[in-house]
């Protein structure tokens, strides 16, 4: 399987650290975090990557190059307008040659069993897997509601209309998709691959969840920057299968 790691985000958030680098090469515990989501990939098997880029992209790309360093094949997927994930998930759609994809947020650091996950989705013959965290706090996130057989109904709120009980979860920002899924998407505008989810859910699509527990962050301010400084510190995530040094 091949992943795509979403990179292209303008990190407002973490300004005025992203103003002179992209948020994906911000570094923790001395490696940039894209570099973290590409070392996971490849301990679970994943050697092609697709990475799209817009601001700073050309900095990212010189960092990584083509993947030679990492044992793996990264290609770039420039948008010189920026598309969300959507309608970047659908312009590199002619990399993904018909076939499933995992796709990752290039911000966001995690310890999860990819393996287990695509072997969940391939078992399961999903249209797509996302993964789900519980949060007390899941609507500020964007609530997920689930059935009890773990298929996704609700997304904001959007999706199927009727009223059974259902689980209330966060999206991760983690997820596979099979591409037929972004005939929903208007091609080179900016959309939310949310919004093929929902018509897929509306369509009969099997979009099913996938639960995770694990170490996850989203490093999207100052405050959640410094806590995954100390969290990779006290060894909460792990480069075990890191390849090259902190040079990057």
């Amino acid at each position: 399987m091949k992943a795509m790691i979403l990179a292209a985000g303008l990190g407002t958030r973490l300004r005025p650290l992203t103003d002179s680098t992209p948020k994906p090469l911000l570094p923790v515990a001395g490696t940039p975090m894209i570099v973290w989501n590409l070392l996971l990939l490849k301990r679970h098997g994943i050697r092609d990557v697709i990475i799209n880029l817009h601001h700073l992209g050309t900095m990212i790309s010189q960092a990584l190059g083509d993947g030679r360093t990492f044992g793996m094949r990264i290609v770039y997927s420039h948008e010189p307008v920026i598309l969300g994930t959507g309608g970047g998930i659908k312009q590199a759609e002619p990399y993904f040659h018909g076939e499933p994809v995992l796709v990752l947020n290039g911000d966001t650091l995690f310890e999860l069993d990819l393996g287990a996950l695509m072997a969940f989705h391939r078992e399961q013959q999903a249209a797509a897997t996302l993964v789900l965290r519980k949060d007390p706090e899941a609507a500020r996130w964007g609530l997920v509601e689930v059935t009890d057989r773990g298929e996704v109904v609700r997304i904001t709120g959007r999706g199927r209309t009727e009223t059974a009980p259902a689980l209330a979860r966060m999206f991760a920002g983690i997820h596979i998709l099979h591409p037929r899924l972004l005939r929903y998407l208007p091609a080179g505008k900016e959309c939310s691959i949310i919004d093929a989810y929902v018509q897929g859910i509306q369509e009969g699509e099997r979009i099913l969840s996938y639960d995770f527990d694990g170490f996850w962050s989203d490093v999207g301010t100052p405050e959640r920057y410094a806590q995954v400084e100390q969290d990779a510190a006290e060894g909460l995530l792990s480069l075990s299968a890191r390849t090259v040094g902190s040079s990057i």
